[in-house]
């Protein structure tokens, strides 16, 4: 298990509090859930849930991305449906949302649903895209989703629900068997990629994610975040920042992906910078932990003691018995005791 503190920050000891394995759980668990849910926000119940399904036979659409968006509340969310084509977010302060959906080949869908603490049902069609070469994209997305075996969708969502139970190893079984049931299955070798990241196995997981950016032919976000991870944790930060950003491209509504760029960004000294993309990824999920151990990271840089305590206190409101949480709060002792220090000194 990657739970050293310092593990990827032994050239910086002032990052002493970015753990590792709260990044590899964004890297498995981030947005990629059995039946993608939202957690709790605001102590709010809303809903919003629907099902995606192509338009000419009323097939699911799985592992299709859904983007829901309200500029009033500040909230974003990317979510995956399920193989079932479901989707689902809980925990919606009341307004009205905008959902979009996009998937190479077709057409992008959007709706909108007034939540107002009771449930929205939605059903949203996707229509093939019917011009030059977006029509052939279409025409091989089809004839990819088409291809991929009712064994390898079985093996690759029980790789998704070991992962829901945190239990990453023991999906790495599954989602190698949904690679040989697919052997094209980008999505199920970006995963083997996360579960050998955590597992120290380097080298694979590079090779892996190498594999499922090439396989995607480079549209696969997660990928791309995977790879610029990897290569933050080998100390080459620039070329980090490059692989990162390509993900953000494709998917802008990614905490995740806004994360690892703070964290790059600090490594290059560049912390405004950083700053912004952390609070970037928090308004796409205030929730987001990681996010908020950047924006400590920031504050601890800078001196500013006060506020690195304040958003490490965010974090242990979000993760109180998590298994990084006790460095966590190692990390705002020694934070506090330097607050102490400095108003001393003035």
């Amino acid at each position: 298990m990657l739970c050293e503190l310092r593990k990827f920050e032994k050239s910086r000891p002032r990052a002493k509090f970015l753990p590792t394995i709260t990044l590899i759980s964004a890297l498995l668990n981030y947005p990629c859930a059995v039946k993608a849910q939202s957690a709790d926000l605001m102590g709010t119940e809303g809903r919003i849930s629907g099902t995606v399904l192509t338009k000419a036979d009323h097939r699911p659409a799985g592992q299709v991305a859904v983007r829901l968006k309200s500029h009033i509340a500040g909230i974003f969310r990317s979510i995956l449906t399920d193989v079932e084509g479901h989707f689902e977010v809980r925990g919606l302060p009341a307004g009205t949302y905008e959902i979009d959906v996009e998937e190479p080949g077709y057409q992008s869908a959007r709706s909108s649903a007034h939540v107002n603490g009771a449930s929205a049902e939605l059903v949203i069609y996707l229509r093939p895209s019917n011009v030059g070469d977006t029509r052939r994209n279409a025409e091989t997305v089809s004839v990819r989703e088409l291809k991929i075996p009712f064994k390898a969708r079985e093996e690759y969502q029980k790789g998704l629900e070991r992962m829901a139970k945190d239990d990453a190893a023991g999906g790495l079984g599954h989602f190698k068997k949904a690679v040989q049931a697919f052997p094209d299955y980008y999505e199920a070798r970006y995963h083997i990629g996360a579960v050998e990241l955590k597992l120290e196995q380097r080298d694979n997981a590079m090779q892996d994610f190498q594999t499922a950016i090439d396989m995607s032919g480079g549209r696969y976000a997660l990928a791309q975040f995977g790879m610029g991870y990897l290569l933050y944790l080998q100390g080459k930060p620039g070329e980090a920042e490059g692989v990162i950003r390509r993900g953000l491209e494709l998917d802008e509504s990614s905490p995740a992906g806004y994360a690892i760029l703070g964290m790059t960004l600090m490594r290059l000294d560049r912390t405004d910078e950083a700053e912004r993309s952390a609070r970037e990824a928090i308004l796409r999920d205030p929730r987001f932990g990681l996010a908020h151990l950047v924006l400590a990271d920031v504050h601890a840089r800078r001196g500013e003691y006060r506020m690195q305590v304040r958003e490490l206190d965010v974090y242990l409101e979000l993760d109180r018995s998590g298994a990084t949480s006790e460095r966590v709060r190692q990390a705002r002792e020694v934070a506090r005791r330097n607050l102490a220090q400095s108003q001393a000194q003035e």
